[in-house]
């Protein structure tokens, strides 16, 4: 009684809630012309790998004077992830690797659309990591910067209690890590392919949400179901939003003539390139199911319709003729046929039964129902 108690009062609070409309805002609420303040991150987390082939050295808990340190000119490969954003944070590091003003105020801003720029020796990538929320069955994106250096990639993250950089971690750390033993283009590659990868695990959870919809609909479709396509067209448009520029990101970075990328490297960025074109089509695909869906509720609801009329109408002819047969017996005439007959009644009385019988049979053998 009181989960329904609180339901109904935060549907007051809120009425946006009822409507589902809360979502829609969140989603199309992205307007360039307008720069949407960046909340400084109550707690920052900044690690760094230093490594070559022979050796690598992980450091947690970093302070920004600690990361201003690093040395980027040894010959070893530094990799260095900011959780959590501050302005002042940004800038420090920006200053120490050479990252243009312009580059961190896209690093700085919200809601940017994946992009790839090339400036003053630096190779930029912005990206959208997306995550799928169990409890909400919504996906949810956090914005990546990533920051190509000469020796060094720093990668610059808003949420730090997630982070799907972990496995790559591990990786680093094994004596036989393919990473290890190349430049640090190839750590970029890497870190683009993980979170091109983790994207397909997204769509698996909303495949399958997908799929238990579409069941749902062939077998009890219901005035919530609409909503729950409605529901999942959204979270397609928050794919989309972040999958469909990523061929273009990639793209570039194939085409582009910077010293920082080594053209062995190459057939390993067409590798992402290849992933990226199948997720896209997977979007494609699920876009056009969700529509099929649609489709398929609306003539779901239109054949219960016609069934319902088809009985209705069923029930009108079969009652027509007991209807017609008491009207005429019914008429203040002081001539009816049958009125005075011994067996008048229960001559009308059958033929009310008799005709509604004759008229199913007809019905059945011409497969009206």
């Amino acid at each position: 009684m009181k989960s329904q108690t609180e339901k109904y009062l935060r549907y007051i609070l809120n009425p946006l809630e009822l409507f589902g409309t809360e979502r829609t805002r969140e989603i199309l609420s992205v307007n360039p012309t307008v720069l949407p303040e960046r909340e400084e991150a109550a707690h920052v987390v900044i690690s760094a790998f230093v490594y070559n082939k022979e050796a690598i050295e992980e450091r947690k808990d970093m302070s920004v004077i600690d990361c201003l340190k690093l040395n980027t000119g040894n010959g070893k490969i530094v990799w260095v992830n900011v959780d959590g954003l501050r302005k002042n944070d940004v800038d420090a590091i920006g200053e120490r690797f050479g990252i243009s003003p312009l580059l961190r105020e896209d690093i700085l801003a919200v809601g940017q659309r994946p992009k790839m720029d090339e400036m003053d020796e630096i190779l930029f990538s912005v990206m959208n990591m997306l995550y799928y929320n169990e409890q909400k069955q919504s996906v949810e994106q956090e914005q990546i910067s990533l920051v190509l250096g000469k020796n060094f990639v720093i990668t610059f993250q808003d949420d730090p209690s997630r982070d799907v950089f972990d496995a790559l971690r591990e990786r680093l750390k094994s004596p036989t890590s393919k990473t290890r033993g190349k430049e640090a283009d190839y750590l970029y590659y890497t870190l683009i392919d993980t979170i091109v990868d983790h994207y397909f695990l997204v769509m698996d959870k909303l495949g399958d949400q997908i799929e238990d919809l579409e069941e749902q609909i062939v077998r009890s479709a219901n005035k919530r179901t609409l909503a729950n396509i409605n529901a999942i067209r959204k979270e397609q448009i928050v794919l989309k939003r972040s999958i469909y520029p990523l061929r273009e990101v990639i793209a570039n970075i194939i085409k582009s003539e910077s010293d920082l990328l080594t053209e062995f490297n190459e057939r390993y960025y067409k590798d992402v390139y290849d992933h990226a074109v199948q997720s896209i089509d997977l979007v494609d695909n699920y876009r056009d199911m969700i529509m099929g869906m649609q489709d398929l509720y609306i003539s779901n609801v239109n054949l219960r319709m016609n069934e319902v009329m088809k009985v209705m109408a069923i029930v009108t002819c079969v009652l027509a003729p007991a209807t017609v047969i008491g009207g005429i017996f019914g008429m203040n005439f002081d001539i009816i046929p049958l009125t005075k007959h011994h067996w008048g009644f229960w001559i009308a009385v059958a033929m009310m039964f008799i005709i509604p019988v004759w008229m199913l049979m007809a019905f059945k053998r011409r497969g009206w129902f």
